[in-house]
């Protein structure tokens, strides 16, 4: 992926109202009136809004006489997702080892001896509940 038209998707979606008209696209294709009605704002600004997904090739113009429908490309999406997909590998992988260090942390206080507290004792000793906490259940 050329990285300038990854940089023009997130900057299309770096904006709520941009990211509400493609919620809107997702449903199916809508002229620019259909897509200013629920905005309080000016056609001209919708406009403005319209073009910068445009020109990140978020959407595309059709022609249906003398209407000019607006429809979502899913394509800039799509590529967008698969960048951010490579992040939360990598997330998730350093969650694998921060809980497996953690285990092995618990465990090794617990084969020397040492009293380990749970998150639930440490509340009902400062006298708070626990968050599974229901009166009568004690």
């Amino acid at each position: 992926m050329i990285p300038d038209h990854l940089d023009a998707t997130f900057a299309a979606l770096a904006d709520s109202t941009r990211r509400a008209i493609l919620a809107r696209l997702a449903k199916g294709e809508a002229s620019v009136l259909e897509l200013a009605e629920p905005f309080a704002m000016s056609q001209p600004a919708i406009s403005k809004h319209l073009k910068v997904l445009e020109r990140a090739g978020l959407i595309s113009r059709g022609q249906d006489a003398q209407r000019r429908p607006r429809r979502l490309e899913a394509k800039p999406l799509r590529e967008a997702a698969e960048w951010m997909e490579k992040y939360r590998q990598f997330w998730e992988g350093s969650f694998r080892r921060l809980d497996a260090l953690l285990e092995e942390m618990q465990g090794g206080k617990r084969k020397r001896g040492k009293r380990v507290r749970k998150a639930g004792s440490l509340r009902q000793a400062q006298g708070r509940p626990s968050p599974g906490f229901a009166p009568g259940s004690e």
